[in-house]
């Protein structure tokens, strides 16, 4: 029988065809390899919520970290612990991945603990690295409270720094409190200090901010601090000499001795080296840190600067521009305020500093 020339198929159609065919195969082989590592993901997440999910053994709050390891309190039992080994490689923006006042869930070898989990923090004191600058270095955290302890002479008084303290408590979900030690000293600061006190008292407390001022050598003021901290997460927090660990003696009874600091550190009298979480009788727990000369603010833009001091704040919407930064611009009202003495040059002075440290990290990064 003769063939229609309808049924020939031609060369190219073949190929055609082939091609086709091919395709078709190598996209079914794709499909398939794709199903198989889909399957390989979702079996990885699996796996990877089961070791979330395990449940250690112990659940406790950390004490103080030091080059022996990390001491952690549970139900009134304290161990050394380290890190395990996954959160050991956990790569983060921070120095250090635990901190004091952390919650951990923990396993127990032997008389050495295993932190294999750190709770959300509700709250975190940090600071910028003083070396690194692109570190976040944590002080604190699970924090109620920052006692922001300042002097007025034997060190003087900083308020940019407390500016830095107050800014970083709130940032960090937290609520600040100035407590103004060594009292008793006043009488003899000089005129110049006296009156920097007397203005920094005032123009803060309009501001809003919570002043107590207390004397561990009197015990001026040591009850209404100890009733700020009943019930409360606190951490003491300012510069070297201001009497933190003294403050802390006197409100709880402890005996933090210069003695022993020594004997152990071989430094100087009154020095704390490492932060400290210490439970209180009253109920509460509080945090001794060590003093540092500045605080670097971790992540503060130049534009949300302003937000954090309300007298500016209040000024700032009567400024010729909306995007002012009350630095040099024309018809500002927080620099005419300043002019006329309606803004504490003191309280602007620091902000210009904030502002000024801002635009220096912009430029190093």
């Amino acid at each position: 029988m003769k063939k229609d020339c309808n049924d020939h198929i031609s060369e190219e159609d073949y190929f055609h065809g082939a091609r086709r065919a091919a395709r078709k195969e190598r996209n079914r082989i794709v499909q398939s390899d794709r199903s198989k590592y889909k399957k390989s993901d979702l079996d990885k997440a699996a796996k990877n919520k089961e070791v979330i999910e395990i449940k250690h053994s112990h659940r406790g709050r950390v004490l103080s970290i030091s080059s022996q390891g990390i001491l952690v309190d549970s139900e009134g039992i304290q161990y050394m612990c380290s890190l395990r080994g996954a959160l050991k490689k956990e790569k983060t923006r921070q120095k250090r991945l635990i901190t004091v006042g952390d919650f951990v869930h923990f396993d127990v070898t032997g008389d050495e603990g295993a932190i294999g989990h750190i709770e959300e923090r509700r709250s975190v004191l940090s600071r910028a690295d003083n070396l690194a600058r692109t570190k976040e270095q944590y002080i604190a955290a699970n924090i109620d409270q920052v006692l922001i302890t300042i002097s007025v002479v034997n060190p003087t008084l900083k308020p940019s720094l407390v500016d830095r303290y107050i800014i970083s408590s709130e940032k960090g979900n937290m609520l600040p409190i100035v407590v103004v030690n060594k009292t008793d000293l006043i009488n003899e600061a000089t005129a110049e200090e006296r009156e920097q006190y007397d203005t920094f008292r005032r123009e803060y407390s309009k501001a809003g901010a919570t002043i107590v001022a207390v004397s561990a050598v009197t015990g001026e003021g040591l009850d209404a601090l100890r009733s700020l901290m009943k019930n409360k997460a606190s951490v003491f927090a300012g510069q070297s000499g201001v009497g933190k660990s003294s403050l802390i003696n006197a409100v709880t009874g402890l005996d933090l001795t210069v003695g022993e600091v020594v004997d152990k550190t071989r430094k100087g009298s009154h020095t704390t080296t490492q932060s400290h979480l210490i439970p209180l009788e009253c109920g509460g727990w509080c945090v001794d840190t060590p003093g540092i000369k500045s605080f670097g603010m971790w992540e503060l833009h130049r534009e949300e600067i302003a937000g954090y001091f309300p007298d500016i704040e209040e000024i700032r919407g009567h400024c010729k521009f909306q995007d002012c930064m009350h630095i040099s611009e024309p018809d500002c009202a927080v620099i005419k305020a300043v002019e006329d003495g309606d803004l504490s040059s003191m309280r602007y002075d620091s902000y210009l500093s904030l502002i000024d440290e801002a635009d220096e990290e912009h430029h190093r990064r």
